[in-house]
């Protein structure tokens, strides 16, 4: 075969991975890597529910669905310091803390469940929060109570400011929000692009969303798009496109642990976080669960391949 017909099929097979990987994070690359008991912190650190990473902290954020506060640990764990939540003249029936989202320099967004209204506050190690004093919006534009079945999960995309959320069933629902906390209570504008009565994605419920645009390496990437979806029921953790809804790969969590795995955020690296409420006396803690992608990427490895036989070739080829 000619050198230049040579470089041509590689420099294609070097474009075709590469163009796949770009286009999806493909959790089939993914291993569990970590396995940490969250302290239970007078409750506060049990019934975990929710997570996001703090890329300035480079820690993250836990809050546990009894509406206790919010704690911040490491990414292997340990309790780095907690805040308290009073609910206090919410209107809230249950204090019901399931989705949580960071911002940037210390700000978050807690989602209560049922009449699905997010707070938005600033963290304060040891300080107790107000929530009812906390600029808020209302998701869908009303408080009504949907019961056990709503808001689960959200994620802020810092690409554009937008907010994309899930509502657990009955039905199950992707949506994406503009929330203007600035402006008040009544500003969010929400879109769904994805409805379901009893499924949505192949998913028997949704537990929560992470947007995979803080992920560096798919910077300007299609993959840059594509969000993560949990699902407890089904015990699965699934790479989507927002537009086509379109699953793209996929990670059983079946034989991760038999918690109730409600949580999901990625750092920058392209890391998985993953945290499990306490069940019962067989799990007294909560968990943290990490996924890692495998150290060396397929693309990668096509292209030093290639490199490398092609600089052989044409060193052989002076010889000649």
């Amino acid at each position: 075969m000619k050198l230049n017909t040579l470089f041509a099929a590689i420099s294609f097979a070097v474009f075709a991975s590469g163009a796949n990987a770009a286009a999806s994070l493909n959790l089939v690359n993914y291993q569990l890597t970590g396995n940490y008991a969250l302290d239970t912190l007078g409750g506060m650190g049990l019934e975990a529910s929710a997570v996001t990473y703090a890329r300035d902290r480079n820690s993250l954020f836990v809050v546990g669905d009894e509406g206790l506060g919010v704690v911040e640990v490491s990414l292997t764990g340990q309790t780095l310091g907690t805040m308290a939540f009073n609910w206090t003249s919410t209107g809230s029936t249950n204090n019901d803390a399931e989705g949580l989202t960071y911002l940037g320099n210390g700000q978050l967004v807690v989602v209560d469940e049922r009449p699905q209204i997010a707070y938005q506050f600033g963290y304060n190690a040891g300080g107790t929060v107000d929530l009812n004093n906390q600029p808020k919006v209302a998701i869908t534009g009303s408080t009504v109570s949907v019961g056990n079945v709503g808001t689960e999960g959200i994620s802020f995309d810092p690409r554009d400011g937008s907010f994309y959320s899930v509502k657990q069933d009955n039905s199950a629902q992707l949506r994406k929000s503009t929330l203007n906390f600035a402006a008040g209570f009544g500003t969010a504008t929400t879109t769904t692009p994805f409805s379901g009565t009893s499924s949505l994605f192949g998913l028997n419920s949704l537990s929560d969303v992470q947007t995979l645009s803080p992920i560096d390496s798919l910077a300007a990437s299609a993959a840059a798009d594509n969000l993560l979806i949990l699902s407890l029921d089904s015990k699965m953790l699934a790479e989507i496109s927002p537009f086509t809804g379109q699953v793209l790969s996929s990670f059983d969590l079946a034989s991760v642990t038999a918690q109730a795995i409600e949580g999901v955020t990625v750092d920058y690296l392209g890391n998985i976080y993953l945290v499990a409420e306490n069940n019962g006396t067989s799990y007294t803690n909560s968990r943290l669960f990490v996924l890692t992608p495998t150290a060396v990427p397929v693309p990668g490895a096509v292209w030093l391949f290639g490199s490398a036989l092609i600089g052989f070739l044409k060193i052989g080829r002076k010889k000649v």
